[in-house]
């Protein structure tokens, strides 16, 4: 997808708001049914909520609709595309795990993995940037 036609919106300061509220308030604003059209996924340490439209629709007049939304002005809600990420951030990787062991890890097909470009190690958090070559490979 490209981000014109991402399938999936964050709504970004939802706290407060539970799933069903969300889904509510985005079968107001769509038209369309939760769990039919789409899905709705908290965040709650990024105050977020990820609505993930699985028919194509409008992204750029869904959001406009959101933003507009009595309800959500209530709340300060806002929505915005969600970027496609070629990163992801391991956590709770094991002491003395080699980049040439991740590499490898991450770019089985068993994993959801793909070609990676780079990895960027981070001993004292253990945790590590996984870059792919390309958006498609994020285990």
């Amino acid at each position: 997808h490209s981000a014109e036609t991402s399938p999936s919106v964050v709504l970004e300061n939802v706290k407060g708001c539970n799933a069903k509220y969300i889904q509510i308030l985005l079968e107001n604003v769509s038209r369309l049914a939760a769990d039919e059209d789409f899905t709705v996924e908290m965040i709650p340490e990024l105050n977020v909520a990820v609505a993930t439209f699985l028919k194509s629709i409008d992204t750029k007049e869904f959001i406009k609709k959101c933003v507009q939304n009595k309800r959500a002005k209530k709340f300060n809600i806002t929505a915005r595309l969600l970027e496609v990420t070629r990163s992801i951030k391991a956590e709770n990787i094991p002491d003395n795990i080699s980049t040439d062991y991740l590499t490898v890890y991450f770019e089985s097909a068993q994993n959801g993995g793909g070609p990676v470009a780079d990895i960027q190690l981070f001993s004292d958090e253990n945790s590590a940037i996984v870059t792919f070559c390309d958006h498609k490979g994020n285990a």
